[in-house]
């Protein structure tokens, strides 16, 4: 009976809802991905595209938002890949990424980790979501989100200078 879940789902929820209610999740995540306005917008559009075109079956929110957040990381992926730019790393690191002054910090921080602790710490601390649920939408163990979660909290540490206390 999940198909008849998903219906729904769907029946509560218009499109332009759905939109509405995660466009600051998918955007972030390809934002904090990608690191450049323009083509986090790429994904996004296209994340969304692909709800509206698969019309897949949700059993609940959370699953709706795993979804959605497993295919901006999928589309980010594929984008990298396809649209590689003869740009160093250094200089792409000196390019300013539009944010809010409060997140500012923690932006900066973010993009300066290399993205499989950028996903994973993006995920758990911002999102909120648990190791399971992180592994699910990046298609690892949940061991390896733990390891990658606490190696990325320790280059945090290191960007910071904090001495971890």
């Amino acid at each position: 009976m999940g198909a008849k879940q998903g219906d729904r789902l769907y029946a509560q929820l218009s499109y332009e809802q759905v939109v509405r209610q995660y466009a600051q999740s998918v955007s972030s995540v390809c934002m904090i991905r990608l690191q450049n306005w323009a083509d986090a917008e790429d994904c996004f559009q296209n994340t969304f595209i692909k709800l509206f075109r698969k019309s897949p079956d949700f059993k609940d929110q959370n699953h709706l938002r795993a979804w959605l957040l497993r295919v901006a990381i999928n589309e980010c992926k594929n984008y990298i890949r396809d649209n590689r730019r003869h740009l160093s790393l250094d200089t792409a690191l000196e390019i300013p990424a539009p944010c809010a002054e409060d997140d500012a910090d923690l932006s900066w921080a973010l993009m300066k980790l290399a993205p499989d602790y950028r996903d994973v710490v993006y995920l758990y601390y911002v999102e909120q979501m648990k190791v399971r649920e992180i592994a699910d939408i990046l298609g690892k163990n949940q061991n390896t989100v733990k390891t990658l979660l606490s190696r990325g909290r320790e280059k945090l540490r290191q960007i910071y200078g904090g001495d971890g206390r």
